[in-house]
C-alpha cells in the first residue's frame, strides 16, 4: 500500500515507481479547478497513475461534495473528483471515500484535488491577467469567456484579445445577473447536503 498523496506531500514519482505497480503519467495544475473572482482561487493539481497490474484503490480524500467557497461575488472552487479509465471503456467516477476499488491493468486513474474559491467579482478581473493565466495554464480559453467574459483568438499559449467582443460580452453577462451576489458562493454540492435550500447568508465580517 501507498499513500499517492500524502497529505499533500510531494511525493517523488520515482520513488513510488520504483516499488510499486504504477507508472505516474502526469502531474500539473487542474486547469479551471481555482474559482473565479477579481481574485482567482488557488488551482488544485491532476494526477494520472496508470496500473501495470490489477490492484485495488483506496481513497480517503475530503472536500469532495463541498467546494472551497467563494467570497464577495467570488464563485467556490471545483471539488475534488476522482475517474478511473477516463475516456476509456471502463471510465466511472468514484467516491472521494473508496475501499478496495478494483483497478484492472493498463487504466488510469485521474485524481484531481480542490481548487480554492475565488474572491470579488470575476468581471471586475482586469483582462490582462485572464490573458497570463491562459498563457500559464490556469484557465482554459472555455473559462476564459464563460467565467470572465474576456474573448480570445488564437490559442491558449498565445492568446489574441478581441477587445470589443469582451466589452459586450461583460456587459451581457452583468445586465443577466438578477439582484446581487451572495457574500459566499458555496458551491452546488452545499445545496445538496441541505436539502435543496441553501442557508442564509451571513456577512462573517461584520460578526464580532
Amino acid at each position: 500500500t501507498i499513500h499517492v498523496v500524502r497529505v499533500s506531500r510531494n511525493l517523488p514519482t520515482e520513488f513510488s515507481e520504483s516499488g510499486f505497480a504504477f507508472v505516474v503519467e502526469r502531474l500539473e495544475l487542474a486547469v479551471d479547478s481555482g474559482g473565479s473572482g477579481r481574485f482567482r482561487g488557488g488551482l488544485g493539481y491532476e494526477k494520472h497513475i496508470r496500473m501495470l497490474r490489477d490492484a485495488h484503490f483506496m481513497s480517503i480524500a475530503d472536500r469532495s461534495i463541498l467546494s472551497c467557497w467563494g467570497v464577495a461575488g467570488g464563485r467556490a472552487g471545483r471539488p475534488f473528483s476522482l475517474t478511473i479509465d477516463p475516456g476509456g471503456p471502463r471510465e466511472r467516477d468514484v467516491d472521494a471515500l473508496a475501499d478496495a476499488e478494483p483497478v484492472a491493468a493498463g487504466e488510469v486513474i485521474r485524481i484531481r484535488t480542490t481548487g480554492g474559491g475565488g474572491w470579488g467579482d470575476p468581471l471586475d478581473r482586469p483582462v490582462d491577467e485572464v490573458l497570463r493565466d491562459l498563457r500559464w495554464g490556469k484557465v482554459s480559453m472555455a473559462g476564459a469567456r464563460a467565467d470572465y467574459g474576456v474573448v480570445v483568438t488564437g490559442d491558449a499559449d498565445d492568446p489574441v484579445l478581441d477587445e470589443p467582443a469582451t466589452a459586450a460580452l461583460r456587459d451581457e453577462l452583468r445586465s443577466a445577473r438578477s439582484g446581487d451576489a451572495p457574500f459566499f458562493d458555496r458551491g452546488p454540492g452545499y445545496a445538496r447536503l441541505s436539502g435543496g435550500a441553501q442557508a442564509a447568508d451571513v456577512d462573517y465580517l461584520s460578526v464580532r
